[in-house]
């Protein structure tokens, strides 16, 4: 019998999978997101989410997600790039991503802690003479840790995408005297904009939906989505509002992975240099 008839036997434990711990746990947010803190159907919870809070909320955590996406892609291009042009760029790249292997609630403390009154910054900043600076719970803060947290999710994908760049373009470019700034915006760009896409994906839509690092880092300044989300489940016990939040909050996640999504031609990944 031909092996292509058990393809679909394959699939089951994977499609098993996707029906209980995927869209069993979506269906079960979106039932009840039409109920009620006291268990009653209403459709109360989608009118208010839009509402001048909610509203507010929702672009709140994109301007945080944004920022904290930018500066992280501005950190981890050129820090990609390098990588590549190391001799050892394989033990370059793991000592980036090792970070990533630490549990992100022990970082979280280790940043409360150095970011404290007593902590090494505000030491270093007394022994220079000036006052101790309030440091946590700040805006910046925030975005700091989100960045450092979210680095080697973007640094990843960008530097396979530039380890793979044909170095043939390079030259050709640089024979036809191309500038090395025109070379980047006319050749590297366009060539490693998947990577990009796939950085962008994988650091904006978690820090859309980020409470842990806001809670800690940020004190009760910064409000997300995620915070929301949390607040209504754990605090109000308003199950039905925190569904609603979290329907929506999926709903920006599928339209951000459209908008990120990768265009592949005949089953490989397609760059189009303009």
């Amino acid at each position: 019998m031909n092996k292509s008839n058990f393809r679909p036997w394959y699939m089951i434990p994977y499609m098993i999978w996707i029906a209980f711990f995927v869209i069993a746990p979506i269906v079960l947010i979106f039932y009840y997101s039409f109920f009620d803190i006291t268990g009653a159907f209403t459709w109360t919870n989608y009118v208010d989410f839009f509402k001048s809070t909610y509203l507010i909320l929702t672009i709140n955590s994109f301007w945080y997600a944004f920022l904290i996406t930018f500066f992280t892609l501005l950190i981890a291009y050129p820090t990609a790039y390098f990588i590549t042009k190391t001799k050892h760029k394989q033990l370059w790249l793991l000592l980036v991503i090792v970070p990533s292997w630490i549990n992100l609630l022990l970082k979280t403390y280790a940043f409360i802690g150095i970011m404290g009154l007593h902590g090494p910054i505000n030491a270093f900043i007394t022994a220079l003479g000036f006052d101790q600076q309030q440091i946590l719970f700040t805006d910046f803060s925030f975005v700091f840790v989100a960045v450092y947290i979210f680095i080697p999710f973007m640094i990843l994908p960008i530097f396979n995408a530039l380890d793979q760049l044909n170095p043939s373009y390079l030259d050709a470019a640089k024979d036809l005297g191309a500038s090395g700034w025109t070379t980047f915006r006319k050749v590297i760009w366009p060539l490693t904009l998947n990577g990009v896409k796939s950085g962008v994906q994988v650091v904006f839509i978690p820090a859309l939906s980020l409470f842990m690092i806001t809670r800690l880092i940020a004190g009760n300044k910064v409000i997300t989505l995620g915070t929301a989300i949390e607040q209504q489940f754990l605090v109000t016990q308003n199950w039905g509002m925190g569904s609603t939040i979290a329907v929506f909050l999926i709903i920006f996640m599928f339209i951000i992975m459209r908008l990120t999504a990768t265009k592949e031609i005949g089953g490989k990944k397609h760059d189009k240099v303009k």
